[in-house]
């Protein structure tokens, strides 16, 4: 239930149920990390393949694709709080799974894929209960605030979370396995500190039309649209995570402490910049910022590509991050702003897919292009394509381009 003092405060860390929600994304997220830069070096320690890294990302991927009919509406229908609980602990039974054949010294990938699938079924159903949990925790002029705190949840996640991760897998694959499992548990008992929300079974009879609603909505709503529609294409072209092993081993000589501080690039630039928007929330021009950063975002992958020192690359990704996060944050707040809660699980199960597919399908199209044409060509030829959806989507959108305020005034 939103709280509702007489003058209500626009820091969202004011209220401890938002505070025990943000304690369980960072928790969670970490424990993502680490598991993913393990997950990285131990497929391309097995494989050698750009295609097999791409692999790692599709198959988190596809669960969210093929179950969003079912997960926003579950989100809609039942308890938000208890659904993340479920999904942390499925995460953290896979994870299991993986430090068992870490130890077992396993040569194959499936099983490992399999693991995956498992987190990213998880995941699917987690993304959207997360996101739609948020405005029934803090008032409305609160949302900005908490948008860009837990966007910097995430990005403290992937500054720290990719250094422990190697370090960690440096030290031995099952500490790695292990520390993750440890945060999975602990997200759990920081939800258990939410306190409940109202039911919300039964609010309309199960249909196709219900089912569908959320991409009506998002259909019908051109600035969400635009919005979803703009992250999608530009993370999908520019995003160059999964290509992070080939550089740290192969182009840039780092080694695992290496390609833990490239995967924490972005989140250094990110986390910075969402700690700003917390304290100086965007004013004004919202949908021209959201723009400008996804420009800088592409010129800066395509800088990244091209260098072959390491602290310039690590550089040009904090600069990444930092445009992201810009982008990242107008989207969250947008969506969040323009949706009613009674259809908020299904539009943020849209989202959620749009999201997956400019990430982990992203990484996808990388590890395929990098195949074909090689890694540096791959990540240059992204960063172009990013540049030219930033101005088809100002053409295309305008009504994103001309968006304002993002304080629900």
């Amino acid at each position: 239930m939103i709280p509702s003092p007489a003058d209500p405060s626009a820091r969202a860390f004011t209220y401890s149920a938002y505070r025990y929600y943000w304690y369980s994304r960072v928790l969670a997220t970490f424990a993502v990390q680490v598991i993913s830069v393990s997950i990285g070096w131990m497929v391309y320690d097995i494989t050698r393949d750009p295609l097999s890294l791409g692999l790692v990302g599709l198959v988190q991927f596809v669960p969210a694709l093929v179950l969003v009919l079912v997960t926003g509406s579950v989100a809609d229908r039942y308890s938000r709080r208890k659904i993340m609980m479920i999904c942390l602990a499925v995460e953290a039974a896979a994870t299991v799974a993986l430090l068992l054949l870490s130890w077992s010294h396993v040569d194959a990938v499936w099983p490992i894929y399999a693991a995956l699938l498992v987190i990213g079924i998880g995941r699917a159903f987690f993304g959207p209960a997360m996101q739609a949990l948020v405005p029934n925790l803090v008032p409305t002029v609160a949302l900005p605030s908490a948008i860009a705190l837990n966007t910097s949840s995430w990005q403290l996640a992937t500054i720290i979370g990719p250094v422990m991760g190697g370090l960690l897998y440096g030290i031995h694959a099952e500490v790695a396995f292990g520390t993750a499992f440890f945060m999975f548990t602990a997200a759990i008992g920081c939800v258990l500190m939410i306190p409940r929300q109202p039911r919300r079974t039964g609010q309309e009879p199960a249909s196709w039309e219900t089912v569908v609603a959320g991409f009506k909505y998002v259909r019908n709503t051109r600035i969400v649209l635009g919005a979803i529609s703009l992250d999608l294409f530009a993370v999908l072209l520019g995003g160059a995570t999964a290509l992070m092993p080939i550089f740290a081993r192969d182009i840039l000589d780092v080694g695992p402490l290496g390609l833990g501080l490239l995967r924490a690039g972005p989140g250094i630039g990110a986390i910075a910049v969402a700690l700003y928007l917390a304290w100086r929330p965007i004013q004004s021009a919202a949908g021209i910022w959201m723009f400008l950063g996804v420009a800088v975002f592409g010129a800066a992958t395509i800088a990244f590509g091209i260098s072959v020192t390491p602290w310039f690359s690590i550089a040009m990704l904090v600069l990444m991050g930092a445009a992201d996060m810009i982008s990242v944050y107008v989207r969250e707040t947008l969506i969040q702003l323009a949706t009613p809660d009674e259809v908020r699980g299904r539009v943020n199960a849209v989202n959620m897919v749009f999201v997956g597919a400019s990430n982990e399908l992203g990484e996808f199209r990388a590890g395929l292009s990098a195949a074909f044409m090689g890694t540096v060509p791959a990540v240059v030829i992204g960063g172009v394509g990013t540049l030219l959806v930033a101005g088809l989507w100002a053409k295309w959108f305008p009504e994103l381009r001309r968006a304002e305020r993002l304080d629900g005034r």
